[in-house]
């Protein structure tokens, strides 16, 4: 992992590069281009809003506020899975090269995705200081909460995108799971809302629902995350990526072959 890390540092000038040109592509050519940054996530929460915080009443305080901060995160997540399933299988034109740095592609898209998640951020603490949320302390947690999800990201990522090179379905399915994961993630509603006997399940078998809550507990709970669940999984995230790594370097040859 140590050498895989290491080789993407060497070429972290081609990785800015590939960051660079992903952003000004991912717009282009619209009218309102790089403000669908901030208007993406924004018409996902007024679409939410009205459905369980009006339609369904969500009893949730500030609620626009709360679903936000949880949704923002949420997106950076599936926005790099999704993508991130065919960042090699889907890039022939880069892999043929002689010796193009194949583990560069996945970082690219979760780095993209990453500064679109950063940039969404002052979009939500001016939502939150509109409903009288206001930033405090425990906002210097948040590089940490910040850290562990970019390690289980890119961990998941270059796990399925090593794997989608010969299991083009995979992409697909992925789709599918993100879908279904996102309703037993506590985005929509509060995981206080869960049965306390199944609270601990949720949280050991989605490591997303850890994350989010840290999120909701930083930004708008005004508190510190449980620090338990936080470092186990900060552990989890570093050896998923371990093994991640190992299995993405060691197809890394047959990449060529098989697009």
């Amino acid at each position: 992992m140590i050498r895989h890390f290491r080789e993407i540092y060497q070429y972290r000038g081609l990785l800015l590069s590939l960051v660079q040109r992903e952003l000004k592509a991912r717009y282009r050519g619209s009218m309102l281009g790089f403000l669908w940054t901030f208007l993406n996530p924004t018409l996902y929460m007024l679409v939410y809003v009205l459905v369980f915080g009006v339609f369904m009443k969500n009893r949730v305080e500030n609620y626009p506020y709360f679903m936000f901060v949880g949704l923002l995160p949420w997106i950076w997540f599936t926005s790099s899975v999704g993508a991130g399933a065919s960042a090699i299988s889907d890039r022939r034109d880069l892999m043929t090269k002689v010796r193009f740095p194949a583990q560069v592609l996945p970082a690219t898209v979760v780095a993209t995705n990453l500064c679109n998640f950063i940039l969404s951020l002052p979009l939500m603490l001016v939502l939150g200081m509109f409903f009288g949320v206001w930033p405090t302390w425990h906002m210097l947690l948040f590089p940490v909460v910040l850290l562990i999800q970019l390690c289980f990201t890119l961990a998941v990522v270059y796990l399925i995108s090593a794997l989608n090179v010969t299991f083009r379905d995979l992409q697909y399915i992925v789709l599918n799971l993100l879908t279904l994961w996102f309703f037993i993630t506590p985005v929509l509603y509060r995981m206080d809302t869960i049965p306390a006997e199944f609270q601990t399940m949720v949280q050991v078998a989605n490591p997303m629902a850890i994350i989010i809550t840290s999120y909701q507990a930083l930004f708008y709970e005004h508190r510190l995350p449980e620090l338990l669940p936080l470092g186990l999984l900060f552990v989890a995230s570093l050896v998923l990526l371990w093994g991640s790594t190992q299995i993405f370097e060691s197809r890394r040859e047959e990449f060529a072959e098989f697009i």
